[in-house]
């Protein structure tokens, strides 16, 4: 009995050593994210309370939530009743389910097809990743040029295969400008989400192939039947990854279209008022607004996402 409680003693100081480790090895990581990322957004939950400007930073007075909202007789003003950022809000949620989506769907392709073995495989997993290595801001620049309404290479090549009569100003027509701004996005991100669906295709087991294929199960009812619902994990990350990317995209959109309504983002509206307005208070407050918006969005999809495991489970 006492050998037994001597063991388990042992036991408990071996796990709290390792638990002691494990902390001191995560410090570091968590002084510079204390210095990265929570000071500066400390700083950014504060003055969403002030009038601070930055042209006049050390003289500011606490306001409370009137950059938020505030009811002067009967009158709405602040971000709750500014039709620009509940735009911004509706603009950002468009182009995040449309660039996932299209990135989902061309990623998941993209995987199936480097899945196989051909000639040139490691070649064409190579050329893929591509549009993904290359910096936004200069695969945006370039596509900006491309999509130029008078001498970019898209409106010639399709005025050449005579799809097109006129040129097309892509990113000036406020019908193409978010459609425009979301296949570009999804050219250049898909790489990704392809990568990480490819990793979760090649630890599916052969096992259940095999057998379908001795049973002569068509292709398409073995995609729907085994391979989709087994990388289900490799989707749902990617989704993650790229909702919380597309919930805050601003390089992107603002490269290619500067701050046009059509395609304003939150982090557009709140660069532009941050910025160009030199309100800090202001633009403060849509960055906490973004913050919110991101963070409940999120924590949905993980409940969603938590619930569709359990009832799996169940």
């Amino acid at each position: 009995m006492e050998k037994r409680l001597k063991s388990e003693d042992k036991k408990l100081s071996y796990q709290k050593r390792k638990g002691y480790c494990a902390w001191l090895l995560l410090l570091p990581m968590l002084v510079g994210l204390l210095i990265v990322a929570v000071w500066p957004l400390s700083y950014t939950f504060f003055y969403a309370f002030t009038d601070a400007s930055l042209s006049t930073l050390s003289n500011y007075t606490f306001i409370g939530f009137d950059n938020f909202w505030v009811n002067d007789k009967g009158y709405w003003y602040g971000l709750v009743a500014d039709p620009l950022w509940w735009h911004s809000v509706w603009n950002t949620i468009v182009f995040a389910i449309g660039s996932v989506a299209i990135e989902i769907l061309l990623g998941t392709i993209i995987a199936l097809v480097m899945h196989t073995k051909f000639i040139g495989c490691s070649l064409f997993r190579a050329a893929m990743l591509i549009p993904w290595t290359i910096p936004t801001v200069v695969s945006a620049k370039i596509w900006t040029w491309m999509l130029h309404d008078q001498y970019g290479l898209i409106n010639y090549l399709l005025i050449k295969l005579r799809l097109i009569a006129n040129p097309i100003a892509w990113l000036a027509d406020h019908n193409f400008t978010m459609l425009t701004v979301i296949l570009v996005d999804s050219w250049k991100t898909s790489p990704f989400v392809a990568m990480l669906i490819l990793a979760g295709l090649q630890m599916l087991p052969n096992d259940c192939y095999e057998a379908a294929k001795v049973d002569g199960i068509h292709p398409i009812k073995v995609f729907f039947g085994i391979t989709l619902p087994l990388i289900r994990p490799a989707l749902t990350v990617a989704v993650l990854f790229r909702l919380l990317e597309a919930l805050r995209v601003f390089d992107v959109v603002y490269i290619m279209t500067g701050n046009a309504e059509s395609t304003m983002t939150m982090s557009v509206y709140a660069r532009q008022n941050l910025v160009d307005f030199q309100d800090l208070g202001y633009g403060s407050a849509a960055s906490t607004m973004l913050f919110i918006v991101i963070f409940f969005i999120i924590v949905l999809c993980l409940a969603m996402m938590r619930a569709d495991v359990m009832k799996e489970v169940r």
